[in-house]
């Protein structure tokens, strides 16, 4: 083998082994967002600032204490941390970690828009006042940490049980999260906008409001007329009929994802062919 070649497979065991890293770097930022481990890697990244800083400038008291807090921290963050560590274990150990789930998740989300339109119908014939929030990619594991946890699989039944009147968490939003009810009772940030019109309630309110900050749709029964309402994207669509509500959930949640799929799909196909 001649020092060419050798140079050649260097640089592809190196190449690979960077596109790995990356990748389980990828993984590893997918299983944290929304939780509050986002919280402590902005604050890693703090620590990190301020310690170049002080050294740079000669900040001997600051440097040291900076570095106190890098050599005690992991120990502390593992103890903090263990609910999100275990959960990235148990996904590597039944072999999720690197799985590809496009078709299973696509079915998934009809099943989601299926539930959520049965649901949704039967409390509005019924005026039964129903929040729902659907997550995307922006994490909502803030809100959904200030309800009450269900983690429990979705369902029609499960939907409307929750906001039958007078029940302990029908009061607040149901949060959905991973084809999952995450969630319910929980408080969602109201709307500030001075356009909002003023027949509309809290539950109006908050639905704008968590579409300002994050990429979530919500859905929104109205008590007072069963209207069905959704907000996306800081809009707020008013008075829908119960199939305009349907495809509208379904471009949303479900055409999207397949547009986005298939584009993935040309770009990895694309990639194989040039490479």
């Amino acid at each position: 083998m001649s020092f060419s070649d050798f140079s050649i497979l260097k640089l592809l065991a190196n190449t690979v082994d960077i596109l790995l890293v990356w990748y389980v770097i990828y993984k590893l930022i997918v299983i944290v967002k929304g939780t509050k481990a986002v919280q402590l890697v902005k604050g890693i990244f703090v620590i990190l600032l301020v310690k170049v800083i002080s050294d740079n400038f000669h900040l001997q008291t600051l440097g040291w204490m900076m570095q106190q807090v890098l050599t005690w921290g992991f120990v502390v963050i593992a103890i903090i941390f263990q609910p999100e560590l275990r959960r990235a274990l148990e996904q590597l150990g039944r072999g999720r970690f690197f799985s590809r789930t496009g078709n299973q998740e696509s079915e998934d989300q009809e099943k989601l828009v299926e539930s959520i339109v049965k649901a949704v119908d039967y409390m509005a014939k019924r005026r039964i006042g129903a929040l729902i929030s659907i997550e995307r990619e922006t994490g909502m594991g803030d809100y959904i940490e200030t309800g009450t946890p269900l983690e429990s699989k979705i369902s029609s039944e499960l939907l409307i049980n929750i906001f039958i009147p007078n029940t302990p968490l029908h009061d607040g939003a149901v949060i959905l999260q991973k084809n999952q009810v995450a969630a319910a009772a929980c408080y969602l940030p109201l709307s500030e906008s001075p356009f909002i019109s003023k027949e509309l309630g809290t539950r109006h309110r908050a639905a704008l409001g968590i579409s300002e900050v994050t990429d979530s749709v919500t859905v929104v029964v109205s008590e007072e007329t069963g209207a069905i309402s959704l907000t996306k994207n800081g809009e707020l669509h008013r008075d829908l009929q119960s199939d305009d509500f349907k495809e509208m959930l379904t471009t949303e949640l479900i055409t999207q994802n397949r547009v986005k799929q298939a584009s993935s799909a040309r770009w990895n196909w694309r990639a194989k062919k040039n490479g």
